[in-house]
Formats: C-alpha cells, structure tokens, sequence
C-alpha cells in the first residue's frame, strides 16, 4: 500500500492552496487531495458572483484581523507571515493578475473566477498533484501514519491535513476519531427578513450609510443599507449578521433592530434639522420636502407612518408627528422575524476550536502531523474576500511546516 507524503481532506481553496504551495517546496514528495464530490473549486466558483473575490485591499495586518468576529487575536501573527499583498503577489506570479476595486474588494482582472480555478488546476497537473473525487472519509485512525478509510478503499499518509470546509459530517468525525472539540455551527453571513410597513414596496432602495443597532443586545454595524423584497440587506446588516452570530441564533432570528437612517446624526441633531424646516419653509409640504438626501420613497414612507396625512405642511406638524418624525429617521424600530442565505456565499461560525491550534503552523495540539486551513476552523469574517484571505494565510503556513 503506498503511503503518501500528504493527503488533504476536501477540494476547496484551501486544500488546493495548501497542495500547490506545499509541491511547489518540495517537488518529489506525493500529495494527494480527496474530494468527497464531484467536483472541486465550487465556492471559488460562486464566489463575488462568478467573479471571486480573492481578498480584500487591507494590507496592514493589525486592521485586516479587525474584520474576523471569530478568529481575529488568533490570524494576527499569521497575518504577518502571508498577508493580502502576498495573496495579490502569488496570484500575478502565476498568470492572474488582480485589481482593486472602489469598496477595496480584490479581484481577477479577468472579471472571472475561472481564472483563478485554471490557474489551479493547471499547477496541480503541472505539481503532479493527484485529486480523487467522489471519495468520502468514513475514519481516521492513528498508527504509525495516518491511516484513512474510504469506503472500501484505504489510504495511509505520513501528513493529514483538513480542509473540508462547514461540514458538519467532518466536523463529528474529527471529534470522534481525533478528539478535537468542535463549536456548533451557526449561520454568520444572512439578511433580515421583515414585514414592517414602512418598508414594504421600497425594494431596491439604499441608503450609503446607516446605523442598526439590535435592541437589548451589545451589537452596532454602520454601512450601506439595502431594503430588499424579504427585508434588510447590504454591508450594514452583514457585518452586524457576522458579529452578532451566535447572539442571534440564541434568540431564533426574532429580534428588534433600530435603524438610524441618517448615519451618524444624532437625535438632538436631526431635532434641529427638522425645526428649522419648520421655521423656514413651514407653508411647504413635508413628504415633498425632505432635507435629506436619502430616497425620495423612503422619506415619504417614513413621513406618512408619522404624520399619516400627505398633504400635510411643515408649519402645522404637531408636538408628537414631529418626534414620531425624528424617531423615524433615527430610531427606527423593525421587527425581525427570520433570516435569508446571502446570496450563494453561505459562511457559518463554528469547527474546531482555536484553543487547540498552533497558529505558528496551523497544526493540531493534540496530534503531530495532522494541520487545520478553511472555515474547518471556527474563523469567520464579513463578506468582502477576508474568509478567502483567511484561508490562503493558513494554507501557506501548512505548506511551509510540512516536512
């Protein structure tokens, strides 16, 4: 039985980063991927809507851990080893040249992800890296080497390395055969689902910046905010969805947020905005006269559910309109009620603990020669290319302390 040099456990970014950089250091060794699909590369695929959001244009490694809720103390030293600018580097000395986009997201200048799966698949035939599909690990067992049982089939390797990804499946067999602790997974990346009123029909609508807070929980995002046919979406309610993980799944997804339209305006702010349209244009009509530059059809929703009356002029707003009014814009309660998938880049929070990592090598504490790269570990950031990032950093430094 031929025992390998290394097998890694899934064909995603961070099994084929590991083998391509792994090979590239040590040519003559004999590396192996197993795939439990029938394909590879699939969330490479999807990713950035088929374009791949490769990572994200922050090059210092301080700021970059900032944006992972899970994992953020434990990258900072790798971070310092394989950053972004590193990814960028390694991607133009193989063929794919990246750019930068204005919301500082990276990606291919081809505009497609395919580029990034040839590039891949081509080092992998060129590495003599040989990729087995449609095989499950059923076991792992411990001997001399690592021995991995598929089906009916049995390989042996002297280095075991998991990057399977949010597999629950894997998630119970690294407990049960290597004894590693696992957090639950729990969603981190989704949008609010709400039927509140005054958003109804406004699908499509944003605003560049708001703030959200949920109420009676330690949980704040700013950012862009998108009103879609189900809700709320957008980087505001994403960041706060990644944050507030494990908050929010402890409350099922029924919770109330309070939005400030405005941004950053505070109450006694937008209190003086509003009375100052009272004073001067008092004969003008408050929902066809917003001082604001947000939507036209959400300033006139947010007007109406205050004043109920759309004829009604700044002058005659009474006491309680005009703080219904100032409520509105800044404090805006929403009832939640459940949760939507972002798009087809689902992410979740949970995998093997990070106490029990070395993150100088990503190897286990419990086993030699056994290493963890992906979202196998219990790492997460928001969108924007940070969970790829996270998985090149730790993809690299497996392949530089595999002997």
């Amino acid at each position: 039985m031929k025992t390998w040099d290394v097998i890694i456990i899934g064909g995603g970014a961070a099994g084929f980063f590991t083998a391509i950089n792994y090979k590239q250091l040590n040519p003559n060794k004999a590396v192996l991927i197993l795939e439990k699909d029938k394909d590879v590369l699939k969330k490479v695929k999807i990713s950035g809507g088929g374009r791949c959001n490769v990572t994200h244009a922050c090059f210092e490694p301080k700021e970059l851990a900032k944006f992972y809720p899970r994992g953020s103390k434990e990258l900072l030293g790798p971070f310092h080893q394989f950053c972004t600018g590193d990814m960028m580097g390694w991607l133009e000395d193989h063929g794919v040249p990246t750019k930068i986009e204005e919301d500082n997201r990276v990606f291919p200048q081809s505009n497609s992800s395919q580029s990034i799966i040839d590039c891949f698949m081509d080092e992998t035939k060129r590495l003599d890296i040989k990729v087995n599909l449609r095989t499950r690990l059923d076991r792992v067992v411990k001997e001399d080497n690592w021995k991995l049982y598929c089906g009916e089939e049995i390989y042996t390797t002297k280095n075991l390395v998991f990057s399977s990804g949010s597999s629950p499946k894997v998630w119970e067999l690294i407990h049960r055969d290597l004894g590693h602790q696992i957090e639950a997974p729990v969603p981190s990346l989704f949008t609010f689902n709400s039927k509140d009123a005054r958003i109804q029909n406004l699908m499509g609508l944003s605003v560049p910046i708001a703030q959200v807070k949920v109420i009676h929980e330690n949980l704040v995002s700013q950012g862009p905010l998108l009103i879609t046919h189900w809700g709320l979406s957008g980087p505001a309610i994403l960041k706060l969805s990644a944050w507030g993980a494990i908050a929010l799944h402890r409350l099922k997804y029924k919770f109330t947020i309070a939005v400030n339209w405005l941004g950053y305006e505070t109450q006694e702010e937008c209190k003086a905005v509003l009375l100052n349209q009272k004073q001067e244009h008092g004969k003008k009509s408050v929902v066809k006269h917003c001082p604001y530059s947000i939507p036209k059809r959400l300033w006139e929703s947010l007007v109406l559910d205050a004043v109920n009356q759309k004829d009604k002029n700044w002058a005659d707003l009474n006491k309680q309109e005009f703080g219904k009014l100032v409520e509105n814009l800044i404090g805006c309660t929403i009832e939640v009620k459940g949760k939507s998938t972002f798009k087809d880049e689902f992410v979740t929070a949970g995998g093997v603990k990070l106490a029990e990592i070395n993150f100088k090598s990503f190897g286990s504490k419990l086993h030699d020669k056994l290493y963890f790269a992906g979202e196998v570990l219990n790492i997460d950031a928001i969108t924007g290319g940070f969970n790829f990032q996270a998985a090149w950093t730790g993809s690299w430094m497996i392949a530089q302390h595999i002997k």
